[in-house]
């Protein structure tokens, strides 16, 4: 059965993109075959569209790392057609042709079941970025924060794992502080939730200090490199700070002082490779207690011929909220 996929094709240093006919016989091996409902726009996804070896080794390539559908058929016993599924992380979009198209085949063991509370629209709006976000916060609170011990920073709030975050901390009633570059956002990011917003250099300014005054109880960190510097040293006693991005930079620098005097801990924050039970465990969250009805208010559905500027846009860090692919609408 004939298909459309956006293909993306890299020669030298010209990227070419577009909307092609595909056949089944042209996707992967895998156990599961899925008819896509949507699919959801991240930065790796940009990444992917730009040519970046670093995400997507072999071109033409199919990007889009998260997806949700429709078993068509299934070689594996635990699935069956008809089943909604979701599946996120692992090598979809990467390396395996990605939900951009409107047929993925996949191995069963990234395949999860679609919990009945979370609809095919939400299970795409939350995508790998909420999940992100989620698993941040899951760290968080399994180090000891509370919304009683104090205010809690979100950096890259605008963006798709921030945004989330600041609305989930929001909802579990944590006072939260939204950073970000984009003033005339502000009011957006109070209506999701923030107590405050502050400016980058904000919270840069005390880059390089080995202590500073204990501001935050801890931070949800997006963008990695200098950001993550600044705030390790600003934790009050027994913080915590979890980071899951590098758009700002790979390198963290830091004094030791904050890991001994105060207790402070940084968290990595993986949402590719974690077990499959854990994936599973963190969506039937998402389904239910941490069900967030203001997620399609941040949430922007697009279509095929809308996707090449959506991914030109978070590549230049201006996406806002999350974008939702619907790759059966032109």
């Amino acid at each position: 059965m004939a298909f459309l996929a956006y293909r993306v094709d890299v020669s030298g240093r010209d990227i070419t993109a577009s909307w092609q006919e595909r056949e089944e016989g042209e996707l992967p091996a895998g156990d599961v075959l899925i008819e896509v409902s949507y699919s959801s726009v991240n930065y790796k996804d940009a990444l992917s569209a730009n040519g970046n070896k670093g995400v997507t080794k072999e071109y033409p390539h199919t990007p889009g790392i998260d997806a949700v559908g429709t078993v068509v058929s299934s070689e594996d016993a635990g699935f069956s057609a008809g089943d909604k599924v979701v599946v996120f992380g692992y090598d979809l979009g990467m390396n395996t042709e990605g939900g951009f198209s409107q047929r993925i085949r996949v191995p069963a063991a990234w395949v999860l079941k679609k919990p009945e509370g979370l609809s095919e629209e939400d299970a795409m709006a939350w995508g790998t970025a909420g999940f992100t976000a989620a698993l941040s916060v899951q760290k968080l609170e399994r180090a000891g924060v509370s919304p009683e011990k104090g205010p809690v920073l979100v950096t890259g709030a605008t963006g798709g794992v921030g945004s989330v975050a600041v609305a989930l901390l929001s909802k579990l009633g944590f006072s939260v502080v939204a950073l970000s570059g984009k003033e005339e956002k502000n009011a957006w990011l109070t209506d999701l939730g923030a107590k405050k917003v502050v400016g980058r250099d904000d919270v840069l300014a005390l880059k390089g200090k080995a202590m500073a005054k204990p501001i935050y109880q801890a931070a949800v960190d997006t963008v990695g490199g200098d950001m993550v510097s600044a705030i390790i040293p600003q934790l009050m006693p027994e913080g915590a700070v979890t980071t899951c991005g590098m758009i700002a930079g790979v390198k963290v620098e830091a004094s030791v002082f904050p890991f001994i005097l105060r207790g402070v801990s940084l968290l990595g924050v993986d949402s590719v490779e974690i077990p499959r039970a854990d994936k599973q465990a963190v969506l039937d969250k998402v389904a239910g207690e941490w069900s967030l009805p203001t997620l399609e208010n941040m949430t922007t559905e697009i279509g095929r011929d809308q996707l090449p500027d959506v991914l030109a846009a978070i590549l230049a860090g201006k996406g806002v909220g999350r974008y939702r692919v619907n790759p059966n609408k032109a």
